[in-house]
Order: structure tokens, then sequence, then C-alpha cells
């Protein structure tokens, strides 16, 4: 990696810790440092599944029960078992938790005002565009990608996303039977692989390949959650895919669409697939592209 790079991030990174105050241990002059204030405030006002809260904050769940321990004495967390299942825990604000939710919420939009205070109108535009555009790329940096077999609950999660999707959006909506298959064992070692894309352990997008010995592969079921467009994961994804066909010996890739996937097609082309004829008789493609690797 670029020393310059490294160095750049590690450098905002101490200069935001400073700003926001995440290096005092009264974090916005409370009587608990940051950590603790954090959590409270991502329970919500019903609180959540103490699994789900660690996945959301990726935190080590050693850490997180000692931050939720420190809240339950003093008196501003619950943490309970689920009504309706024994084995999940779950972590509830109380009355003074609430309460102190409300009060972190005002000392955080006054901590906000004093950022943005000594700046001119055009300064603190630039500001908050700027921090919009790190906020998309840490997120964008969080995802994970990683091959899963078709029977992972988070790749059933995805297909069938991806299948409502096209039903939604196709004229005449979207019957699978109709349609070139992509069968669990043709998105199974060594006839093709399936890959999964998970932010904070949710999944948000899939694309796999079908691999046909010293024939083109294809690239079938690329879906990207629309909580997740706009963070250049489709391009990951396909990405990932075409070094996994370059490591398996591909030369050339195929793939068909429809003319509503108007954004795929964009995608396929800026990746410099060309349009060509028909390669199959696809019920619901119009446009048929294909890449040299």
């Amino acid at each position: 990696m670029d020393r310059d790079l490294v160095d750049g991030v590690r450098r905002f990174n101490r200069t935001v810790t400073q700003r926001i105050g995440a290096l005092e241990d009264a974090f916005l002059a409370r009587d608990r440092p940051l950590g603790q204030a954090r959590v409270l405030w991502e329970l919500g006002e019903a609180g959540c599944d103490v699994r789900e809260l660690r996945e959301r904050l990726g935190l080590d769940s050693g850490y997180l029960s000692r931050l939720l321990r420190a809240l339950e004495q003093d008196g501003l967390v619950r943490v309970e078992r689920s009504g309706e299942d024994g084995r999940v825990r779950v972590a509830r604000p109380t009355e003074a938790g609430l309460a102190e939710r409300v009060t972190l919420d005002e000392l955080s939009d006054a901590s906000a005002t004093s950022i943005l205070e000594p700046l001119s109108e055009g300064q603190r535009t630039r500001l908050v565009a700027a921090m919009a555009e790190v906020e998309r790329l840490l997120t964008a940096s969080a995802v994970t990608v990683e091959a899963r077999l078709p029977g992972h609950p988070d790749a059933r999660f995805c297909l069938g996303e991806f299948f409502a999707e096209l039903a939604r959006r196709f004229d005449g909506g979207f019957d699978p039977a109709r349609s070139t298959p992509a069968a669990d064992d043709e998105m199974t070692p060594p006839a093709g692989v399936l890959l999964v894309a998970t932010l904070h352990g949710e999944p948000v997008g899939c694309g796999a390949l079908k691999f046909h010995g010293d024939a083109p592969a294809e690239v079938k079921r690329m879906w990207v959650a629309p909580s997740a467009r706009g963070l250049g994961l489709g391009r990951r994804l396909l990405g990932e895919l075409e070094a996994r066909a370059a490591a398996h010996g591909v030369r050339t890739l195929r793939l068909e669409t429809n003319r509503a996937l108007a954004e795929a097609i964009g995608l396929y082309r800026a990746a410099g697939y060309r349009e060509v004829p028909a390669f199959n008789d696809e019920h619901y493609a119009q446009h048929w592209f294909e890449k040299s690797t």
C-alpha cells in the first residue's frame, strides 16, 4: 500500500478523534466515554438484539459486554433474555437511559454546531459534503465479499431479493422457470462460484459465475441491495468475479441483461464489456455482452 495514502488516513484519524472528543473519559462532558455513549444511542428507544448491535458496531463481544455492563451499573440499560428466544439477549434503555439519550442528542447538536460555527457558509457546505463522501467511502471499505454455497442463508436472501427486484422492474414480471437457469449445483465449485457481499453482518449483494470448460464463462445473478448502491459494490463484485474467472483459466466472460436494468448496462460497458449478437435464447434478455480477459 502507498505509504503516503496510509499516512493520510492516520493523520485524518488523529484529527477527527481529537476534534470530536473521542480521547476524553467524559464524552460531551458527561460521566462516560464515547464508547458507552455510542452504545446507548445505537440501542434506540426500543432497544435491540445484542448480537445485532455487535454486528452493527463491529465490536468484540467481550468489549460490548463490558460497555453494556457499565451502562447497567449506571441504571441506563437493562439486558435480558428475549421472550421469543431465550438464547437471544436484548438490551433496552431504562427511563433514565432514555432521558440520557435526549441529553446526548442535545449535546451532540451543540458539538456539531461548534465545529461549523467558525467556518464561512461556503466552508460549512464543503465540510459537510466532504464528510458525506468520507462516510460513503468508509462504508464501502466495510463491505466484505466472500464465496458462499448457494444454500447459505445470506446467499438465499440475496437470490430471493434479486428475483423479487426483477419481478418488479421487468415488463410483465419475472418467472425464473422461463429464464436461463443458474441452479445451485451450477454455482457450486467446481462448476461455478457464488459471491456474497455483507455489510455489518447483513447481506447486501451477490454475483455468480458458471464455468463451461474451455468455453466462455457466464456472469449471473448480479445484484446489489438498494441500501448499498452508490458504494461501487457492483463494480467490486464484477471485478472479483473476473479475478476468479482468470484464476480458473477463463479467457472470455459473457452475460446478458434486460433493458430495464439501465444501471447494470452502464456498469458492464464501463467495465469494458462490448455488446455482441445474442449467444443464447434467454427469454428476458435484450442485451448480450462479452469481455476478453
